[in-house]
């Protein structure tokens, strides 16, 4: 649990720096643009590989039991989680309406997972990614982080059509073979 707990700091510690302009310009005067990048990249890989080390290797200490209902959430959730996470980067109506649509697609996917793992882990891993998400939003807000770019309508449907090939690639295929949980 410890590994998992030191990548939920070095993971989410590092991707809120750029929320601190402060910070962040302090670290580019340092270390300069690319060192920053490069620190960054380290820092974050890092903390990931420690949270799925620990995710792995943590027990299984349930705290809730979750609810019948919370095993169909997922499949409620996913879809648009994957066209969220396929807009974030495009130049659509989907990422100009959401504003945020991968941190919006990353808390319906921690909030999806909550409900079904009421396990110490599965609380500290989602529920860390939930947590992230919501104030990384608020602080984008502030600082007026509003995307400005012409809208191409097909980056909607290419969000569309991608998110839900890599929907169906994880529901068929991906999840039981990365994670060990057959979905369907």
């Amino acid at each position: 649990m410890l590994y998992l707990i030191a990548g939920i700091i070095l993971f989410f510690g590092m991707h809120l720096v750029p929320g601190f302009a402060g910070v962040k310009a302090n670290l580019i005067t340092r270390f300069g643009e690319m060192g920053y990048r490069g620190l960054f990249s380290i820092i974050a890989a890092l903390g990931l590989g420690l949270i799925i080390w620990g995710r792995a290797s943590a027990g299984h200490d349930p705290v809730y039991a979750p609810p019948d209902w919370g095993r169909h959430a997922p499949h409620l959730f996913m879809l648009p989680v994957f066209i969220l996470l396929a807009a974030a980067n495009m130049k659509g109506r989907i990422r100009k309406i959401t504003r945020h649509p991968m941190l919006l697609g990353v808390l319906m996917w921690a909030a999806a997972h909550l409900l079904v793992n009421g396990d110490v882990a599965s609380i500290l891993l989602f529920g860390s990614f939930a947590a992230f998400s919501v104030v990384d939003m608020v602080l984008a807000n502030a600082r007026g982080d509003a995307p400005v770019y012409v809208l191409k309508p097909v980056h909607d449907l290419m969000a569309i059509v991608g998110g839900a090939l890599v929907y169906l690639v994880f529901l068929l295929f991906a999840h039981s073979f990365l994670f060990g949980v057959q979905i369907i």
